[in-house]
């Protein structure tokens, strides 16, 4: 049953969690539409918000504008202190945050306390970066003649953040555009409006962020979504999300009236590969994390399991029963591995996914009654690389396993498809993992470890439908950074 929340619940670090961040002011929207946030997992009322309309968002978007030049003169070591004491707020509020992903996202605890070490590590990083930009002097071949080329901030970033990894996958953009001398227009997704924007919004307020260099805009995509691409001030649209969306966002941003960079972090389809040469126990240990976790509502999930014929039956056998024995329900319970999927459209989804996988002959080893949103884990063995379940990105608590004749076999089914963002490869021999791992077609392959791995200074993203562009480190400098060439010819 729906009940309600007192006002004063709804609030983050003693501001309502219920308004617009534009321009340094908290306002309601001037929308029509009102957005109704609930907890998945019980449906309570968490917030209502009224949504911003074109005028908003124009209104966000002039704000970080006015507001950029401002703040990318500011010193390096101005900038630093402001992402500091954003990383040491993140700290200090980690309870107060991971409470709002629990009951906003249905993220479990440890899911939820491991999202905030995420954000406050790339915060931290991003600190550093006002003092690692770097620019090149150049020889001419006109006598008399020096290049200079100068790395500049873009100007405005707009950041459009997904609902799984919230708090994270918008801050790895926004403390990295922050940090070298953006301004940011954040737009979060509709299921996750407090963590995903608005708790940044006043982290950063808090941190002595100037008015007008961070904005947090709630709207409709249908209302405001093409805009948000397509407006005139934005140099560069940060987006992750699915596929077909980041290929929108892609055609908006590059063929419309206003050319601009995109960093587009997409679908997976991520292959979990076992050679016969395995440690099968640290292969089903990881297997069984790297699936279920955040209910397989991650990016870099396991997607499919792809096995070597010598070792097939045992891989399946233990995996099959540990997944059975994996704990689902209640997020807010540390023990939980497997909360609630995020929505009604997901769960329908994956019921359609679990009836799709049987009709087309998968066998199901491991499955459990749905309840409410719910999902416990599926297994499912025998799978073909042309069903469904093998070829399209699940995000939830399912998965086929695939045998493989040999190891050249595995290595075409891993490739099989349109998706390169993570992978694994699990072998004894390392250089045997390393010589595999090379012929993936993606952007990230772990050897012997599951593939949701994320490090703030190890270059993160895909190839092929799964994106463009690389996060962290001295990726995320060169994406958030454009180059300016100065000639200087001396008379």
């Amino acid at each position: 049953m729906t009940t309600t929340m007192s006002e004063s619940t709804a609030t983050f670090a003693g501001q309502s969690a219920t308004l617009q961040f534009i321009g340094g002011q908290w306002r309601e929207g001037r929308s029509a539409k009102t957005l109704t946030v609930t907890n998945p997992y019980d449906d309570t009322l968490l917030a209502s918000i009224r949504q911003a309309n074109t005028a908003d968002l124009d209104e966000a978007y002039q704000a970080a504008e006015e507001a950029q030049k401002e703040w990318a003169a500011r010193t390096p070591a101005a900038r630093r202190q402001v992402m500091m004491r954003a990383a040491q707020l993140l700290e200090d509020r980690r309870e107060e945050i991971v409470g709002w992903l629990v009951k906003e996202s249905g993220s479990t605890v440890g899911k939820a306390n491991v999202e905030v070490s995420l954000a406050a590590g790339i915060t931290l990083e991003s600190a550093s970066f006002p003092t690692r930009v770097q620019g090149r002097i150049l020889d001419s071949n006109t006598p008399g003649k020096e290049v200079r080329v100068y790395r500049r901030p873009i100007g405005v970033v707009g950041v459009i953040s997904p609902w799984n990894f919230p708090l994270h996958l918008s801050q790895r953009s926004v403390a990295p555009a922050l940090a070298l001398g953006n301004a940011v227009v954040i737009k979060p997704a509709s299921d996750t409006p407090v963590s995903g924007g608005l708790i940044l919004g006043r982290i950063f307020e808090e941190a002595g962020l100037p008015p007008g260099v961070l904005n947090v805009v709630i709207g409709a995509g249908s209302e405001i979504g093409d805009d948000f691409v397509a407006h005139r001030v934005p140099g560069l649209i940060s987006f992750t999300g699915s596929t077909p969306v980041g290929q929108r966002v892609g055609r908006l941003a590059t063929g419309g009236e206003y050319l601009k960079h995109v960093a587009l972090e997409l679908g997976g389809n991520s292959p979990f590969v076992v050679l016969a040469d395995a440690d099968l126990d640290a292969a089903v240990t990881a297997a069984v994390t790297g699936k279920f976790l955040h209910q397989g509502q991650i990016c870099m999930a396991i997607n499919r399991i792809i096995v070597e014929a010598p070792v097939y039956d045992e891989f399946l056998s233990r995996f099959a029963a540990a997944a059975a024995a994996v704990p689902t329900g209640d997020p807010s319970d540390p023990q939980t591995l497997v909360g609630p999927v995020v929505n009604d459209s997901q769960l329908e989804g994956l019921k359609q996914k679990i009836a799709l996988a049987r009709e087309e002959g998968a066998r199901t080893v491991v499955d459990g009654e749905i309840l409410g949103r719910l999902v416990p884990p599926h297994v499912f063995a025998d799978v073909e690389p042309d069903m469904e379940i093998a070829r399209e990105e699940i995000f939830g608590p399912l998965v086929g396993v695939l045998k493989a004749t040999d190891e050249a076999h595995a290595l075409e089914l891993a490739n099989a498809g349109s998706f390169g963002l993570a992978s694994s490869v699990f072998t004894q021999d390392l250089d045997r993992g390393v010589r595999f791992g090379l012929g993936i077609k993606a952007g990230m392959t772990h050897i012997n470890e599951m593939p949701v791995q994320d490090e703030a200074h190890v270059a993160f993203g895909g190839e092929r439908n799964s994106g463009l562009g690389r996060f962290n480190g001295e990726w995320a400098i060169d994406e958030f950074t454009t180059d300016h060439t100065i000639g200087i010819l001396r008379l």
